[in-house]
């Protein structure tokens, strides 16, 4: 039996680092908030996924209102954020049923393609986690901070070749990804794949998009601006 298809929508932070007063997945990109265009790339490549939006909780009502004033009708469930990513992504997977393919999105991802995405599901018949990655393409410094600051040469070297850089969606079977949240906090889980290496749950891998940026400082929302211009 054909597994459903689950998108959480991570839109819990406040973003600080945008300097908005506005958290930074509700700011506007062109002429819509950067947590619907993120949403409409998932409706696009599968009309039929149902959407778990999660969200800080004293934002709720502001979402509902804009999606009411800007007829923005995806029928989506509001789950608040927890105190981590990891908590709000555990708050989320309690309405995910088990048999069906889960994928966890930042909402501040919004450039990503639909292409991508159906690719990605595709692969899931086949594998039980699928994690995009895109090769580094800078020389990588491992330095020592002094306790004043001052940064220094450590002598260790890196082999760039080994280096990716993971984004998302990560996609996962839902029950393997609700069991590997059973496991307690740790601070080493920064994004969902760590969270299911650790609890054993073999990953895969799959070349993600240059374009797929998460947008986290104002000079990533003025570039995110020039590649919608260019893609049109």
């Amino acid at each position: 039996m054909e597994r459903k298809r689950y998108l959480v929508v991570t839109a819990g932070g406040t973003g600080t680092r945008m300097g908005s007063a506005l958290p930074k997945q509700f700011l506007s990109l062109g002429d819509r908030a950067i947590l619907q265009r993120t949403i409409e790339r998932f409706l696009e490549a599968c009309p039929d996924i149902r959407v778990i939006t999660v969200l800080p909780e004293a934002h709720m009502a502001w979402w509902r209102r804009y999606c009411r004033e800007r007829n923005f009708n995806c029928p989506q469930r509001l789950v608040p954020g927890g105190f981590t990513r990891f908590h709000s992504v555990k708050n989320a997977l309690e309405h995910v049923p088990d048999g069906a393919v889960v994928a966890v999105h930042d909402a501040v991802r919004p450039l990503l393609s639909p292409g991508l995405i159906r690719s990605m599901f595709e692969r899931m018949d086949t594998v039980r986690a699928l994690i995009p990655v895109v090769p580094s393409v800078d020389t990588l410094a491992v330095l020592d901070k002094d306790p004043d600051g001052t940064l220094r040469d450590s002598g260790e070297t890196v082999d760039r070749s080994r280096i990716y850089g993971a984004q998302t969606p990560q996609m996962f079977h839902s029950e393997d990804l609700k069991a590997a949240y059973g496991q307690g906090f740790d601070l080493s889980f920064t994004d969902d794949a760590s969270v299911a290496r650790r609890y054993g749950v073999p990953l895969s891998y799959i070349a993600g998009e240059r374009n797929n940026i998460k947008l986290t400082t104002p000079e990533d929302l003025s570039l995110a601006e020039a590649i919608l211009q260019i893609s049109g």
